[in-house]
């Protein structure tokens, strides 16, 4: 399994200029940021010799899609509370290839969405490195204009413990690519009922395969 690191457009620094920035320049900022991060994954996954694309065709790669930025898919400030859901804390998460990797609930991050109340279970993969909670999920999306097995957010603490949960970096398995790859599949507890049209997607001739 690898993890995308570096998904880091969130801490990006407010600016303390002499005069007042504007929501909208703010928002021009913030979207900027998440493109050039986009950028950089699409020359990474041109040519890292790790990238998950195929040899033959990385030479070809035309660049990830994705939905448009949307900020209002950003919940700054959140805590990851205590896990009170009835699965057990420690289990075994099912990858791809069928294995079983050993993980624990590390909580469960609550927000709203279209004013409606939702959550999401963190987990830990056992034997990682870091902070990172490793949040996957699946949305109405899912299955169709997305893969059908989730997207994921990797999610690092702030220094004063709360995270963010941006899903303008929701981030499709490698295992989308290529078959070499162990993912974790997203537990049926992290089912979103709401489209989540942020982050990538799958190239429209992909979409509903």
């Amino acid at each position: 399994m690898t993890h995308d690191h570096g998904h880091d457009v969130h801490d990006h620094d407010h600016d303390h200029h002499e005069h007042e920035h504007h929501h909208d320049e703010e928002e021009l900022d913030y979207a900027a940021q998440v493109e050039a991060f986009r950028a950089d994954k699409d020359e990474a996954f041109r040519h890292s010799p790790g990238s998950p694309i195929p040899h033959d065709v990385r030479h070809d790669f035309p660049g990830l899609p994705y939905f448009p930025v949307d900020e209002t898919l950003r919940f700054d400030d959140l805590r990851l509370e205590p896990y009170a859901g009835d699965q057990p804390t420690s289990f075994q998460i099912p990858t791809s290839d069928n294995q079983l990797k050993p993980a624990h609930r590390a909580g469960t991050f609550h927000f709203k969405l279209g004013g409606e109340a939702r959550h999401l279970t963190g987990y830990v993969i056992d034997g990682g490195h870091g902070d990172s909670v490793f949040v996957p999920f699946l949305d109405a999306t899912s299955g169709h204009e997305t893969y059908g097995a989730g997207r994921y957010l990797d999610l690092e603490p702030e220094e004063d413990g709360t995270y963010a949960l941006d899903f303008n970096l929701a981030y499709h398995p490698s295992c989308v690519y290529s078959p070499f790859f162990s993912c974790p599949i997203t537990p049926a507890e992290n089912r979103l009922p709401d489209r989540i049209e942020a982050g990538e997607r799958l190239a429209a001739d992909d979409a509903g395969h």
